[in-house]
């Protein structure tokens, strides 16, 4: 049986509520990317321009700190990795992640929430971050919340 981990970042609560549903669902290690200065109202403004979310999003080779570093991901086979869906890819604050630790021989599964978008460029921005020998994949988009049992069917879809 492999070792699971549900990695993720929320910006407003929506993604947490989801990976803690996941890591129930997957018997999983649960782990917090928390950016190294949190992201305040202002800063997710999509209509502005110049607020921070926006100026990250408008340059993919920004890379905003995270808080810490301690994952242990050497440690898991199987990485749930769970975002906000942000400008129709993943929040760079995950590139920053994936680029923190060694991620070879490791499987990668992400995990969305958003209004209306899908993974749209998420797997393609992301697949950069990560040596090729880790294997990295779609896993599902939510748009609103998802019941204990259709979370346990999502991740038995797996076969881990």
């Amino acid at each position: 049986m492999s070792k699971k981990l549900v990695a993720y970042f929320s910006a407003s609560g929506v993604t947490k509520d989801a990976a803690n549903k996941i890591a129930k669902a997957a018997n999983a290690e649960l782990y917090e990317i928390r950016p190294e200065v949190a992201y305040t109202k202002a800063d997710l403004d999509w209509n502005n321009k110049d607020s921070r979310s926006s100026v990250e999003m408008n340059n993919k080779n920004l890379r905003p700190a995270i808080a810490d570093k301690n994952a242990n991901i050497e440690d898991f086979d199987v990485i749930f990795l769970g975002f906000p869906v942000w400008w129709y890819t993943a929040p760079t604050i995950l590139n920053t992640f994936l680029e923190s630790y060694d991620f070879s021989d490791k499987r990668i599964i992400l995990f969305a929430t958003s209004g209306s978008s899908g993974f749209e460029n998420s797997l393609s921005d992301l697949k950069v971050s990560v040596s090729a020998k880790a294997v990295i994949e779609e896993g599902i988009v939510v748009h609103g919340t998802q019941d204990e049992e259709a979370w346990k069917k999502w991740v038995d879809s797996f076969s881990l």
